[in-house]
């Protein structure tokens, strides 16, 4: 069975930041891919199927662009390009090295975020996914230059070392998201700027989001996919199956309800 490979990609220092700040931005993985990819998926929006995506009319939309453009939700379950970058080799080796293992891909999800779209309020990747007893780890590959200016990442450096925040209500001016955690006292969010074909790696419990896309004419694509490793136990269900690096499925126990924040949060359909 082909696995990833460990120890060969990440040196001590990058590892050292990641298990201390949460996050690790690598440069330029993807900078030769970032415009085919942008094609691509300006192009699949016209040929998804509608349980994985359904774009409202400018009338239907009434003003929130969001709704004409809003995410392709798991496209490695339908398009062999998006499970190719999901399980892609410089994915899978870093995540190797980040876990201390071999990981399992759960998740893939394309964000447009055109011009004048809303943001996402800060939160906790693993109240969705609740792996245990680990926590996910998130791939975020940037298929447009990102900034503040158009809705770049923000992250909360170091809160992965927190436990999860159950969170309150949003403002449903700022963010598409129904949900928002606080930045506790004694922390603060960093915004990131990244190029288009940097990744951005971040722990599952790390608090991050982003804000409205202000800018006049620039799109903020990217490409989103989540991990758990072989030796987490359970994930939400619903994303389930997992695959291995060589595409294989690996099996891991559905975890029920809403994690701990109790059960009116539906963990496995919010995000």
């Amino acid at each position: 069975m082909t696995t990833a490979k460990l120890g060969n990609v990440l040196n001590a220092d990058q590892k050292k930041q990641f298990d201390q700040e949460g996050f690790l931005l690598l440069s330029g993985l993807f900078a030769g891919e970032a415009a085919m990819l942008r094609e691509h998926y300006m192009k699949l929006r016209t040929e998804a199927p509608p349980q994985f995506y359904k774009a409202a009319s400018a009338e239907e939309a009434a003003g929130d662009i969001l709704k004409q453009y809003p995410r392709i939700m798991h496209p490695h379950r339908f398009d062999e390009l998006s499970k190719s970058y999901m399980l892609h080799p410089k994915l899978m080796n870093i995540l190797a090295d980040l876990f201390g293992t071999d990981p399992l891909a759960a998740q893939s999800m394309l964000y447009f975020k055109p011009p004048g779209a809303k943001g996402q309020a800060l939160h906790q990747d693993n109240f969705y996914l609740l792996v245990e007893p680990g926590t996910c780890i998130a791939a975020w590959i940037a298929l447009d230059d990102a900034d503040q200016d158009n809705g770049g990442m923000l992250v909360v450096p170091k809160s992965n070392q927190l436990e999860i925040q159950c969170p309150h209500e949003a403002d449903p001016a700022l963010s598409f998201t129904r949900h928002e955690v606080d930045v506790p006292e004694g922390y603060s969010p960093v915004q990131t700027n990244m190029k288009a074909g940097d990744v951005l790696f971040f722990n599952g419990s790390i608090i991050h989001g982003s804000y409205p896309n202000v800018s006049k004419d620039r799109f903020r694509r990217a490409l989103i996919c989540h991990y758990a490793s072989v030796e987490d136990t359970k994930i939400s269900a619903g994303y389930k199956p997992l695959f291995r690096f060589d595409g294989s499925e690996f099996e891991i126990e559905s975890n029920e309800g809403g994690g701990p924040c109790g059960s009116e949060f539906d963990a496995a359909g919010i995000h």
